[in-house]
């Protein structure tokens, strides 16, 4: 698996993604309908399009320490990952994951563990101690997913762009 990192050049400005990695990336979402319908992210997690796509990106981007991590297999987009390298609470001092998503046609390959640890690594090498995320309580697949890798439950509480009900977990990177 390739990763690498959308550029937040690339959106700003309101300057456009390359028309093929805008399809790729409303693919990849569209695949998600069911995240789709228990996160209420789109209007219609039926029918997602590439404008919606741009502007969610945009938004995540525009996050000073956002960055979005593409990720690769055999040439096809197969996840994405959204991370911030400071939590806009400046009492919170781990970077957090705010999205990791893998196509449905992809699930069950390896490839968003292969891309949380990556993104775990890269906040590693960087000296940060610990990561951390928030899933949806309506999520259970997910809970299971990051209990799965070791991340732990901190608090619960609702998340700071939309108020839906959150599981914040914890994964310390040390050691």
């Amino acid at each position: 698996m390739i990763v690498e990192a959308l550029a937040p050049k690339a959106l700003e400005d309101g300057a456009a993604l390359p028309g093929a990695l805008l399809t790729e990336l409303t693919a990849l979402y569209a695949s998600n309908e069911e995240f789709q319908q228990l996160s209420g992210d789109f209007p219609d997690p039926s029918d997602i399009r590439p404008e919606q796509v741009a502007a969610a990106l945009a938004d995540e981007l525009a996050q000073p320490t956002a960055e979005v991590l593409l990720a690769r297999s055999e040439g096809r987009l197969v996840a994405v990952a959204v991370t911030l390298g400071r939590h806009p609470d400046p009492a919170d001092p781990d970077p957090w994951l705010g999205l990791l998503m893998v196509h449905t046609g992809e699930q069950r390959a390896g490839h968003g563990r292969r891309l949380a640890a990556y993104v775990e690594d890269r906040f590693r090498a960087a000296g940060r101690t610990g990561l951390r995320l928030a899933v949806l309580e309506n999520n259970p697949k997910a809970l299971a997913f990051w209990t799965s890798l070791g991340y732990e439950e901190t608090a619960r509480r609702p998340d700071l762009a939309h108020g839906r009900p959150c599981v914040v977990l914890r994964k310390s990177l040390s050691g």
